[in-house]
């Protein structure tokens, strides 16, 4: 399934990109008045291969959950358990992205696939991925069980990765099941109707393993991509650091191999996550990075498929330093900057207007022409 779907995904669409660059220089409006949005909308004019783009919504939010087992090296003072915890109140719709997404109308799929302690879910609302049923079960992507809007995918690969200073965190063919959990989410997601997918993670520790693999990734020094997570004090945060460099220094992950450093240093979520960006690129629908965990998984999606980052736009600009350093790499500009460093999918709602503005425009504002207005 990898090498199908990285086989599928293609450059954009250049006649698409200029036939928005045209229509966008004759809107009513001074040409390059909106900035950043005007590129934006050719860029998914060329991923739809059409102008204007399809307006990006139904949005789906697809929150891939995992545990860590670099944890036990003491880089969060949270406790693991609190990785189930949060997927409980996801499914009861408590928890800050399910806010958003009402606000946004975007629907939340919630899915283990790494979670190392038993979820306190009702069973009955769990669904597998995959087969005759899909997401969902035998309703496809809307079949599964819903709480609080949310629902949850049962495609757990192990239960949490090992800690990646002692040996690597995932095998190849662990690291590439995740990968294609991911791309068969994406799948379902847009066969249920999804015009725009929306990064979103859960996982206690997993801003580690992130600053890993952009270190690896990009050739940037562990101290400038590793960020405070949840907030931890000074001598956590060293630690923290001083965990990447071990780690890094034990595997000397080859970025030439984006699959192998996965293995090595990643989590689960973060390959299900490169896995979504991958199935969306082949798709030829946007994703929505959050991030730097999105972001972090971006460089691997772009290290298997450069094309792929077609299909990327970044939401915005993580507090987390190594989101800043992944998305520079990647040559993406982050739509807004709050200082947000929450994760769970909620900085790419608060992006997601923008993004369908941007598109609106091509569909709804008058030509020069057209309004009968005098250009200059």
């Amino acid at each position: 399934m990898l090498e199908t779907t990285i086989a599928t995904i293609r450059p954009l669409d250049e006649p698409a990109m200029t036939a928005a660059r045209d229509l966008q220089a004759r809107l009513t409006k001074p040409a390059g008045s909106l900035g950043a949005l005007e590129e934006l909308s050719v860029r998914l004019a060329g991923l739809a291969g059409a102008c204007p783009p399809p307006l990006p919504e139904p949005a789906a939010v697809a929150i891939f959950a995992g545990d860590h087992g670099v944890h036990a090296q003491g880089v969060t003072p949270w406790p693991q358990e609190v990785t189930a915890q949060m997927i409980a109140n996801f499914l009861a719709g408590g928890a800050v992205v399910n806010a958003f997404a009402r606000q946004a109308g975007a629907s939340v799929t919630v899915v283990d696939v790494g979670v190392a302690t038993p979820l306190p879910v009702d069973p009955d609302a769990v669904s597998g991925v995959g087969g005759a049923g899909g997401v969902g079960g035998a309703g496809g992507v809307g079949g599964a069980r819903r709480a609080g809007g949310s629902r949850l995918v049962d495609a757990n690969v192990r239960r949490g990765t090992r800690d990646m200073t002692v040996t690597s965190a995932l095998t190849r063919d662990e690291a590439r099941a995740a990968v294609e959990t991911g791309i068969r989410i994406a799948g379902e997601l847009v066969d249920g109707g999804a015009g725009i997918l929306l990064t979103g993670d859960m996982g206690i520790g997993n801003t580690t393993p992130s600053a890993a693999l952009v270190a690896a990734l990009t050739g940037t020094d562990p101290a400038e991509v590793t960020g405070r997570g949840t907030g931890v004090d000074d001598e956590t945060y060293q630690r923290k650091v001083g965990v990447v460099r071990t780690a890094l220094g034990r595997h000397r992950p080859d970025p030439a191999d984006p699959l192998g450093v996965l293995a090595a240093v990643g989590g689960l979520e973060h390959a299900a996550l490169a896995g979504l960006i991958l199935g969306a690129a082949a798709r030829r629908v946007p994703v929505l990075l959050d991030g730097v965990i999105a972001a972090s998984a971006g460089l691997v999606a772009a290290a298997l498929a450069p094309d792929a980052v077609g299909a990327m736009v970044a939401g915005h600009r993580s507090a987390e330093p190594g989101a800043t350093v992944a998305l520079r790499h990647l040559g993406l500009d982050p739509l807004i900057d709050l200082g947000l460093r929450l994760g769970e999918g909620t900085g790419a709602l608060l992006a997601l207007p923008v993004v369908t503005g941007a598109v609106r425009v091509l569909h709804e504002v008058a030509t020069f022409d057209s309004a009968g207005v005098s250009e200059k």
